[in-house]
């Protein structure tokens, strides 16, 4: 928090022999700095945002085309522009700061199969990052990896955490251009049906997407195209020697899966990278995960004591996973049909949460109540990230956007973590004409819209608001939820840990003009708090507090 003091420099007078000049009197503004409480950063209040690195931002034009991926596709299925620098303009001129977001998760930036395949959606190609050819690699579309670096030091410079995209699950589709991967590292059939754990796990996701041998322990050598295309870019020698140090260094047998995971975890062991978002967490044998977890928080600490000057907190390495259709509903266990498993015993912190979209048109109460519930109960000590709107689900919340100021506060204020997918801030449209699938919830991000459009300046700007007061208040994803007012709704949350101590109230679905929100029994009467909404400061008496403005929202914290 900055204050301004007004320092007055008074100049001598000096008097001369023929005229006294005048005093002289200089007024000077100096900006002082008042000490901030410092706002813990917690995974299960987290504000995470989610883009498409080929959709969000152009940061560099000129990687725009690589390896002769010039292939008519179908609408919105082929590389659009959008690359690493693009994420890190956008990080250096603010634009998540002031959204309130502390973690950004990016789609893959891996090298991607080099053809286009045609799932019957027409030609795609890997514009989504999930097409694997190189883990070891970033595709040239995306940038560099110097350019992976500076974002994740940029962002760090900033608070913000770095989620990396890893998909262990499969290798990209065979095209020309992409041979398939040997039999002793991949299985090219059946596809599978998800009615058993069987044909979820030891089967192919779709149709020409071969399955990485994840339950293997078989000794496997490397492909040969990999070989070959290691030594045309001259690295053959040291990728070979770095496997043979990190076989040696945990004694894992050369299966598949350990060969993945190590280059996986070399992004966290050379840059730091904070967390993982785990695709296709139940099409894997979950031991695999506990093995994901285990090398990535080794990576996690050797980058620590590397790096202590730049060290953010002491949380641990961070894993959330998608487990799709998994909702918070079901606690600590995902039913296969014929086995349950509890992914949370495998690694993850957090696992995605399907259930919020159906829930979000129930009212306030109804919700806040039931998350706070299930996350102080059957997840305790773990958490789920929740989501409005998303890549790859076809029936969205609000698909029309006409919801976006309800959207924003059942997303930003239900307990749990906060995935803020890229464009539900700017009401990005999620019906394009003439796309096919999913690839209509992924069109390019809209910031002419943002630059040009009122109402969607105004939508902007109540996210805004919403997403810092979040962010400066850990008691709104993490802490506990109570209601202290029926009509007009308010409710409170607090969150404790150790000597930190945070308590908020919010009140929605106000009425215009002058409104009274009970807060007796949780702030008592005298207490200075500042509704960040409309920016008013307000004191409690005879167990309430006055506002007198035309929102129908206050977000209430206390005036330190």
């Amino acid at each position: 928090m900055k204050k301004l003091l007004v320092v007055l420099s008074l100049f001598p007078l000096f008097i001369g022999c023929k005229k006294a000049e005048k005093k002289q009197q200089e007024t000077q503004v100096v900006e002082v700095e008042t000490p901030k409480k410092e706002v813990p950063f917690v995974w299960e209040g987290a504000s995470i945002y989610f883009l498409l690195t080929d959709r969000f931002n152009n940061g560099n034009p000129n990687n725009d085309v690589n390896f002769e991926r010039t292939e008519e596709t179908g609408v919105l299925r082929g590389f659009e522009g959008g690359d690493i620098q693009g994420i890190t303009q956008k990080i250096e001129e603010g634009y998540f700061t002031n959204l309130g977001i502390n973690a950004i998760w990016f789609t893959p930036v891996v090298e991607q199969i080099h053809g286009a395949t045609d799932e019957g959606t027409g030609k795609t190609y890997g514009y989504h990052g999930y097409w694997a050819k190189d883990w070891t690699s970033i595709d040239p579309n995306f940038g560099t990896r110097k350019d992976l670096e500076k974002l994740v030091k940029t962002a760090h410079s900033k608070g913000i955490r770095i989620l990396l995209d890893v998909v262990l699950n499969h290798t990209g589709p065979v095209t020309e251009k992409d041979p398939v991967w040997p039999d002793d590292w991949v299985r090219t059939g059946p596809k599978c049906e998800f009615t058993t754990y069987e044909n979820t796990t030891a089967c192919t996701l779709v149709e020409n997407l071969p399955d990485i041998l994840t339950e293997s322990n078989e000794a496997v050598e490397l492909p040969d195209a990999l070989l070959a295309k290691w030594k045309d870019e001259g690295r053959l020698s040291k990728e070979l020697d770095e496997l043979q140090l990190f076989f040696e260094r945990t004694g894992y047998p050369r299966a598949p899966r350990y060969y993945i995971i190590k280059w996986l975890t070399d992004y966290i062991n050379d840059l730091g990278v904070d967390g993982f978002r785990v695709d296709t967490v139940k099409h894997v044998n979950e031991n695999a995960w506990t093995d994901l977890h285990k090398e990535a928080e080794y990576a996690f600490e050797t980058w620590k004591k590397k790096h202590q000057d730049k060290i953010l907190d002491d949380n641990p390495f961070y894993m959330v996973g998608e487990v799709y259709n998994y909702g918070i509903s079901g606690g600590r266990e995902f039913d296969f049909g014929d086995k349950k498993v509890d992914f949370f015993d495998y690694g993850f912190k957090s696992l995605i949460n399907f259930e919020l979209k159906n829930d979000a048109d129930k009212s306030y109460e109804t919700i806040f109540k039931k998350y706070s519930r299930l996350l102080n109960t059957k997840l305790k000590g773990k958490s789920v990230l929740n989501y409005l709107t998303s890549h790859d689900d076809g029936a969205p919340y609000d698909k029309e956007r006409t919801k976006p100021f309800r959207a924003a506060n059942v997303l930003l204020l239900t307990p749990g973590a906060s995935q803020v997918y890229y464009g539900d801030e700017t009401s990005r449209n999620l019906i394009v004409e003439g796309t096919e699938g999913d690839a209509t919830l992924r069109s390019f991000m809209n910031w002419e819209d943002l630059d040009s459009i009122p109402e969607i300046q105004k939508i902007h700007n109540h996210w805004q608001k919403l997403g810092q007061f979040r962010a400066n208040h850990p008691a709104i994803g993490a802490g506990k939820h109570k209601r202290l007012a029926k009509s007009p709704y308010v409710f409170s949350r607090t969150y404790v840990n150790g000597e930190y101590r945070d308590k908020v109230v919010v009140g929605l679905d106000l009425p215009k003009g002058k409104k009274a929100l009970w807060v007796k029994g949780f702030f008592g009467d005298g207490t200075k708090l500042y509704d960040t909404y409309s920016e008013t400061e307000v004191t409690v008496a005879n167990g309430k507090v006055i506002l007198d403005n035309d929102f129908d929202i206050a977000l209430l914290e206390l005036v330190e």
